[in-house]
């Protein structure tokens, strides 16, 4: 699949188009919240990692990010009439879900050594329910190969049927809650080791997201979450 080169000026155009057009929207049909602005790394490589409940969370977090972030989307997404245009427009990188795929890593990993944000959700797709599913590995492997801090983003009050409340003229409040950057520690086992050593990194990423959300929502990391993590980004 065809990609645009980084950076390049007619895809930073349609980038900051399509934020300038669902900036608005978001202000319209709903209440935005957002804390932690002050958490964002600057000048510096980083990787965002949120929680992923619907369709809303990606387009949310690209509208009021302070900078451009590069993003992963699953393959399927560009087979589905309106998502494949958006991802297509905004240039994101196609990921089979929960395979390798040498040249998606290397592009990643290119993305984060030029200094620029890579956005991922670790789940590795939608949950469809508040309550988060177990985090993929492959969150914990580009962290290890890229040696950038993680900044754990909550986002808050998105579903499947958010537009519901809409019609029925309520405009649902929605929130970003953006924390502290950490790092992981480096990973150094072998074999089957290594295996758990990545998964249990990729565990951390987000019990560090779910520290910033309420009970509710830790799905599969209900009663780990650590009150030495920051609980809220703002």
């Amino acid at each position: 699949m065809k990609r645009q080169r980084i950076g390049s000026a007619w895809l930073n155009f349609k980038r900051h188009l399509l934020r300038g057009i669902f900036r608005p929207i978001f202000r319209v049909l709903f209440h935005i919240r957002i804390s932690g602005l002050e958490n964002v790394p600057k000048g510096t490589p980083y990787i965002i990692a949120a929680n992923h409940v619907s369709l809303f969370e990606p387009p949310l977090l690209l509208a009021f990010w302070p900078e451009l972030p590069e993003v992963v989307a699953g393959h399927d997404v560009w087979d589905r009439p309106g998502q494949n245009i958006l991802v297509k427009g905004y240039g994101a990188i196609p990921v089979h879900r929960g395979e390798y795929d040498r040249y998606v890593i290397e592009q990643m990993l290119s993305v984060l050594e030029s200094s620029r944000p890579m956005m991922i959700f670790p789940e590795g797709g939608r949950s469809h329910q508040l309550g988060m599913k177990q985090a993929l590995p492959g969150v914990a492997y580009l962290v290890d190969k890229a040696k950038a801090p993680v900044v754990p983003v909550a986002i808050l009050g998105t579903k499947d049927d958010l537009l519901k409340g809409i019609f029925r003229e309520k405009r649902p409040h929605l929130e970003m809650r953006i924390g502290q950057p950490f790092r992981l520690p480096p990973i150094t086992a072998k074999g089957e080791a290594r295996r758990e050593a990545r998964q249990k990194n990729a565990d951390e990423v987000m019990l560090r997201i779910a520290a910033m959300m309420p009970e509710k929502y830790h799905g599969v990391y209900a009663g780990q979450v650590s009150p030495d993590f920051t609980s809220k980004g703002g």
